[in-house]
């Protein structure tokens, strides 16, 4: 059996990589603008908007969301 994915597109990229892009790209502070959850505005870090966001499905959809806009747009 194959663990291939092709109609994923995030297939392969961890969670703390697709946060840090998207931390150096736009900021703790316009990414709480573009996503308004707690972990990018009250005292924001990589590592503990991971452990948020890992626990928290909802909260991870959005930031894939974002993340995937995010290449596009960047390609």
């Amino acid at each position: 059996m194959s663990n291939e994915q092709p109609n994923n597109p995030l297939h392969g990229i961890k969670l703390s990589e697709i946060v840090t892009a998207l931390v150096d790209y736009y900021g703790f502070e316009e990414l709480s603008k573009r996503i308004n959850i707690n972990c990018f505005k009250s005292d924001p870090s990589v590592k503990s908007s991971l452990k948020f966001l890992r626990r928290t499905p909802w909260a991870r959809e959005k930031v894939e969301k974002l993340y995937l806009r995010f290449i596009a747009e960047n390609k």
